[in-house]
């Protein structure tokens, strides 16, 4: 079957990026509304929450990958039996991961009020709450989530996305419908359960109306088990390192600082996020293209292109640091007021995380893009288990500081020097290291500098919140950039930089004219 990939990359991106602002925006939102209607020990018991199953659902990562995978080849030859074949491997996985889901859930819910530091809401019983949200992710494998694996082979994700912005739409309604008239976080929850479920049922009957043919029927070769199995396991070392990561700050957090810290840290960290995940929706339209120039070209040309990336990617996430700096705080204090903000030197600490993060995601693009999930399999879970180790060990003495260094330093000094050794020996040469190193150094401290000099301007700028935000944007988008472009224009990657831009635009901005002019 010939897939139109030019036409369903371009359909996915956009439809990709609208669900991702949406849920960026209207969470924004209903966060707001759950600290003015219910108040902000019910948003650290949200955040607590869904960082506790995120560690449950350590039983899924890396199937659902490893089989879209598998079924690339079976789509290309119209091998509907074979396909067939996997969507019953993928039922049958994903019942047993919803079963695993379900005991190690009963099992920890003994343990749950011991995750909690402090008081719990008076209305509230943590054991109800805990099991309805368990209900809600235990759904989510049971309801025809195999359905799922044929749209995203098949290029199709704008469907999942459409799907998708529907039932949100219908469950934040109802979310805030309970909020505002119940006051009832009981019925917030039941709602996601709810609207979960239907999110799979017509996901489900959408796969069925494209795809008719393929019902999940028959049984696959060991042989072919056996490849599965053997993508599922090294996926899952690296994708176990991933959600430590992830839900072991949110955890500390609650068990050592209680519910009010961990909400007015999800606060912050929710922006970060939102950030973050802008910027990833390019990388992911980028992986394909450099999985290709990865086969196709050499290696010159595609540690060149690296060279490119990484003075794009420290550009952009220099920039959004100095957005952060200079206006995280009159922000807070606007959205949730100045009782809950963090003390400044939090707020670098966070820029700092951002900074780091975006850099490691250019290194990861690049590992995926080359399927170099085999030798990276136990970096992230090393990585995770340090920041944890050390989390536990300054939590008690630095707060909110230690939580955030932690993850820093494991990053740093760990997983980044890892991955770049496992890119530099299976990807590029290992003599292109010298020469890389000194280009991201030069890069990283230019944008250090840019960031003080704006930081140290809009120090001087302070009136009322909103025009403070105003004034400070403009600042960085002007200030950050000019100091960015004036050090670096000499450089030969920030052309090659603008010239892929241009073409990523269509020559729509004309930016490659710009640069031959001057």
């Amino acid at each position: 079957m010939r897939i139109e990939r030019t036409k369903n990359a371009s359909r996915n991106i956009l439809f990709a990026t609208i669900l991702k602002l949406y849920q960026t925006l209207v969470p924004f939102l209903m966060r707001t509304a759950m600290v003015y209607l219910l108040g902000v020990e019910y948003l650290g018991l949200n955040s607590l929450f869904t960082s506790v199953l995120q560690v449950l659902n350590l039983a899924e990562l890396g199937i659902g990958s490893a089989m879209v995978y598998s079924m690339y080849k079976p789509i290309a030859e119209d091998d509907t039996k074979t396909i067939c074949a996997l969507m019953n491997l993928y039922k049958i996985y994903y019942r047993v991961i919803g079963l695993v889901v379900a005991v190690m859930g009963l099992i920890l819910l003994p343990f749950i009020p011991k995750l909690i530091n402090g008081t719990v809401p008076a209305d509230i019983n943590v054991y109800i709450l805990y099991l309805l949200n368990l209900g809600a992710t235990v759904l989510s494998y049971w309801l025809f989530a195999y359905k799922n694996s044929i749209l995203q082979a098949h290029q199709r994700t704008d469907v999942v996305s459409k799907v998708s912005l529907i039932t949100e739409t219908l469950k934040y309604i109802c979310q805030i419908g309970t909020l505002a008239i119940f006051h009832n976080y009981y019925y917030y929850v039941i709602v996601l359960l709810v609207t979960q479920a239907l999110n799979n049922v017509i996901t489900a009957i959408f796969a069925n109306k494209i795809y008719p043919l393929y019902k999940a029927k028959g049984k696959l070769s060991k042989e072919n088990v056996r490849k599965i199995n053997g993508r599922i396991k090294d996926l899952f070392t690296s994708k176990l390192g991933w959600v430590i990561l992830n839900s072991a700050d949110t955890i500390v957090i609650s068990s050592f600082l209680g519910l009010t810290m961990l909400a007015i840290y999800q606060n912050y960290y929710y922006l970060i996020t939102a950030v973050i995940g802008l910027v990833s929706a390019v990388f992911t339209s980028c992986t394909a293209g450099i999985g290709n120039s990865l086969v196709m070209e050499s290696k010159e040309k595609n540690f060149s292109d690296f060279k490119v990336f990484t003075f794009i990617i420290v550009w952009i996430a220099g920039f959004c640091s100095s957005c952060f700096l200079c206006m995280f705080q009159p922000f807070m204090r606007i959205w949730m007021g100045k009782e809950r903000l963090v003390e400044f030197p939090v707020v670098i600490c966070f820029c700092i995380y951002f900074f780091l993060y975006e850099i490691n995601q250019l290194f990861n693009l690049y590992k995926d893009a080359a399927g170099n999930w085999h030798t990276d399999r136990f970096r992230p879970m090393v990585t995770a288990l340090v920041n944890l180790g050390i989390n536990l060990l300054l939590v008690r003495y630095w707060g909110l500081y230690g939580i955030i260094l932690s993850t820093v330093f494991s990053m740093l000094f760990v997983g980044m020097p890892w991955l770049l050794y496992n890119l530099f020996t299976s990807i590029f040469e290992k003599n292109y290291f010298r020469d890389y190193f000194k280009c991201i150094l030069k890069y990283v401290l230019v944008a250090l500098l840019a960031n003080v000099v704006v930081f140290f301007i809009c120090s001087f700028i302070e009136l009322s919140d909103v025009l403070t935000i105003v004034i400070r944007a403009a600042i960085c988008i002007v200030g950050f950039n000019c100091a960015f472009i004036i050090l670096l224009h000499r450089e030969k990657n920030f052309k090659k930089s603008i010239v892929l831009i241009d073409k990523m635009t269509k020559g729509k901005l004309k930016l490659k004219a710009m640069i031959e002019k001057s």
